[in-house]
């Protein structure tokens, strides 16, 4: 086997626990700062907007996937269908999603365990999962899918178990009280309010298309990622519902809307401090951000290492270790995923918590990348009709368009609403691409004297 290439050792299941898994952490936190921006109705039309354009999205997406199973995922298909240009659009875009998505979950994971361990700093239990979790990743695919399986099996059930357990203190007057914007009445503010809580409704989502990069490790790819992908999405829009709704009507959501750990403190309002359930939702709940930490973890180096491969980032991080996993990349966003959880302090943006601005800057990342991987689907639609196409989105293309108008509005939306962020990640998205572009440059010039020598 190449030095370069991946090895297919995933089934569908493995994939659905990569998809869901990728995504569940934003359940169990990260959405609840939109109730702050547009209370608890305002947040969820917002929502159902946003699993209005996720379900397009995954249909569309899917057929990329299996036509193209790469571990670059967007950046293959958009260097497909547009070249450089478009390649690297969409592979700086999937970077900083997937770089600067884990940060923001390894804290949570901070302030769960901060939870049953007061005196634990969560930055540096956040610093130590990216030790624990690179190194899983560095160690093997399959044991790290299985893994990501178990843990997101177990996350799943434990959101069940809330919503179960939560129940009997659920109160639907709760939930609206104040809904709109911290109104109960629609208004004009209430409006501007569904549109700034975007960032926050796309985190229940957001990552599901990770599993695109593990492609090349898939088993029959054609059969298995759309089954995956489908059932990973229905998965998580029942999650996401259930959730938030049961979290918001068990008492004062207010209280919930800017905290790290919402789903404790819900539960707390029921069952009390000294529960066992309460105890129980903390460690198990510690699953689905594992989940999530771990597999987009798996998706960053892969991206690193499609880029790498191709030649747009620096040649050494396509290196395989012996495990036939590409060490290097997982090691080059752990850098500066640790950082960006020791910047607290040191940098504000838009007056966020780190957690928030680093949401924020991940969905910027995310929303770019799904603009450029639908447009991908259009363009090759036309100069590729006989490109092999073992699914094709349903609905072409009224489904892949609905999916396209609703993320440029959430773009706009997210610029409007998030100007001082939207403008540090253009800046990464341009000295990206300057970056590429040296390093495309250095290749095609060693190429040239290798066929000269």
């Amino acid at each position: 086997m190449s030095s370069t290439q991946l090895k297919p050792t995933l089934g569908t299941l493995h994939l659905w626990g990569i998809a869901v898994g990728l995504v569940i952490s934003g359940e169990y936190f990260g959405w609840s700062y939109g109730w702050g921006t547009a209370g608890t109705l305002g947040f969820l039309v917002t929502t159902l907007m946003v699993a209005v354009m996720y379900t397009c999205f995954i249909f569309s997406f899917t057929e990329l996937t299996t036509a193209i199973p790469n571990a670059g995922g967007p950046f293959a298909y958009s260097l497909r269908a547009f070249g450089v240009g478009g390649g690297m659009i969409a592979g700086m875009a999937t970077l900083i999603e997937f770089v600067f998505a884990p940060p923001a979950i390894a804290m949570a994971i901070g302030a769960y365990l901060n939870v049953q361990f007061p005196g634990l700093d969560p930055k540096w239990a956040a610093a130590g999962a990216y030790v624990v979790f690179m190194t899983l990743n560095i160690v093997g695919v399959n044991i790290a899918a299985t893994f990501e399986l178990i843990v997101t099996v177990l996350a799943v059930l434990e959101l069940l178990v809330f919503m179960g357990v939560v129940a009997p203190g659920f109160s639907f007057s709760n939930f609206v009280l104040g809904g709109w914007a911290g109104s109960d009445t629609f208004s004009f503010g209430a409006l501007s309010g569904v549109f700034a809580a975007i960032p926050f409704a796309i985190w229940f989502f957001l990552a599901i298309e990770g599993a695109a990069m593990a492609a090349e490790e898939a088993k029959d790819p054609k059969k298995t990622i759309p089954r995956a992908y489908i059932s990973g999405i229905l998965t998580l829009v029942v999650l996401a519902i259930g959730t938030m709704v049961f979290a918001g009507g068990v008492g004062d959501w207010k209280a919930l809307s800017n905290l790290n750990d919402p789903l404790p403190q819900a539960m707390k309002t029921v069952v009390g401090n000294n529960s066992n359930w309460m105890h129980m939702l903390v460690w198990i709940g510690l699953f689905g951000l594992v989940a999530s930490f771990h597999g987009i973890i798996m998706g960053y180096s892969r991206q690193f290492f499609a880029l790498a491969r191709a030649g747009f980032l620096p040649a050494g991080l396509a290196k395989l270790s012996r495990f036939q996993t590409p060490h290097r990349a997982i090691l080059a966003g752990g850098v500066v995923g640790i950082a960006s959880i020791f910047s607290d302090g040191l940098v504000n943006l838009q007056g966020m918590s780190l957690t928030a601005a680093m949401i924020t800057m991940s969905v910027f990342g995310a929303i770019v990348m799904y603009i450029i991987s639908l447009l991908s689907l259009f363009r090759l639609r036309k100069t590729e009709p006989n490109l092999e196409r073992s699914f094709r989105a349903p609905g072409y293309p009224v489904v892949p368009a609905i999916a396209l108008v609703l993320a440029l509005v959430c773009l706009v939306a997210m610029i409007w609403f998030n100007g001082q962020i939207a403008c540090v990640f253009a800046g990464l998205m341009l000295a990206g691409a300057v970056f590429c572009r040296i390093v495309l440059g250095r290749g095609a010039a060693r190429a040239a004297l290798a066929s000269n020598a």
